[in-house]
């Protein structure tokens, strides 16, 4: 479907609606998956994949670089983590806090208070509540704030020092640098793919059970997000998310490893939930933040489970693309849904 017939289209540049259609801005549709499992296999469109969500500046390159600068500078020596201690521990905590306030508050001040792009590339036009009482604190922006710095930053420490004293004390396997550089570079390509399939199944888990809502209606208070919204989680889906990193119990790690493989999944996120394209110059995008994919299952609750690096939406039949075709199957599956229940 081109984009001057798709009904969910929007003018980029105006930022106009060309319908009632509720977006402001939508991206050009269908939105697609990776194709690294698509057959037959095209390894010119992986490798353009692969390039192009890391190069030439990409949230996961700045990450990359911001967990490179937090092992060198700003992280105790492994040897340090043998025993627990204050203060080492204390070390990793602020410099969670510091990043999480620096990518998130950065982002909700360039977006949301100065207001530099306007609502340019913006998925959603509406503001974020200043005022209501479904929110702790009865503002979005606090709400989302407390449960970022106060629980999610105090699960990512406690995570982070786990790992960190379990490398140190032997009890998980380790790389052996020089040697494993290239397995240490694989690992972290793959870790996008990770991160999808983890965060699949473990939202698959907290939304079709009691843990809904117990648990992740908290997040799900942000129907429409911001920065602050991506880390806004009851401490229980904190901690559930955030176990993506046990898998370096069975996967050998190190230090900077651990270290950016929570960096990601925590800092990203806050760039996926800031409810633009991305940053904008000119009207180009510069750098692909927000994705339209995560803020259709902020808007309709059960679709969009997973990312795009890995298809578990298209396996399990909840994936939708955005267009209005995608949007009509979504629709008669939820009625079908509702008459059986």
């Amino acid at each position: 479907m081109s984009e001057a017939t798709d009904p969910l289209m929007v003018d980029a540049q105006s930022g106009k609606q060309r319908n009632k259609h509720p977006w402001h801005y939508v991206p050009a549709l269908p939105i697609k998956s990776s194709p690294y499992f698509a057959w037959p296999p095209n390894f010119q469109a992986i490798a353009r994949w692969m390039i192009n969500g890391w190069f030439p500046i990409s949230e996961r390159l700045i990450i990359l670089l911001l967990a490179i600068a937090s092992a060198v500078f700003f992280h105790p020596e492994l040897s340090q983590t043998v025993d627990l201690s204050f203060g080492w521990i204390a070390q990793i905590y602020l410099r969670n806090m510091a990043l999480m306030c620096l990518v998130a508050g950065g982002l909700h001040w360039y977006f949301y208070i100065a207001r530099k792009q306007g609502d340019d590339f913006r998925f959603d036009a509406r503001p974020l509540v200043k005022k209501g009482r479904a929110f702790t604190f009865n503002s979005q922006i606090r709400d989302n704030m407390f449960w970022t710095l106060a629980s999610g930053v105090t699960v990512w420490t406690a995570y982070e020092v786990l790992m960190m004293w379990a490398l140190a004390n032997g009890y998980a396997p380790s790389l052996s640098m020089p040697g494993d550089v290239l397995w240490l570079a694989l690992l972290v390509f793959l870790l996008p793919m990770w991160e999808t399939t983890h965060f699949f199944l473990i939202h698959r888990l907290i939304h079709n059970t009691a843990l809904y809502q117990r648990i992740h209606a908290l997040h799900h208070r942000n129907t429409n997000v911001g920065p602050w919204s991506g880390l806004s989680m009851h401490p229980l889906e904190h901690v559930i998310y955030l176990s993506t990193v046990l898998i370096h119990f069975v996967i050998p790690s190190n230090l900077f490893l651990i270290i950016f493989h929570l960096s990601y999944f925590t800092l990203s996120a806050a760039t996926t939930h800031t409810g633009y394209q991305g940053l904008a110059r000119r009207g180009k995008v510069v750098l692909s933040l927000g994705t339209f994919h995560h803020q259709l299952h902020h808007r309709y609750f059960d679709c969009n489970y997973g990312g795009l690096e890995t298809p578990w939406d298209q396996w399990t039949g909840s994936f939708h693309d955005g267009t209005e075709e995608s949007h009509q199957e979504f629709l008669a599956k939820r009625r079908s849904k509702l008459k059986k229940s």
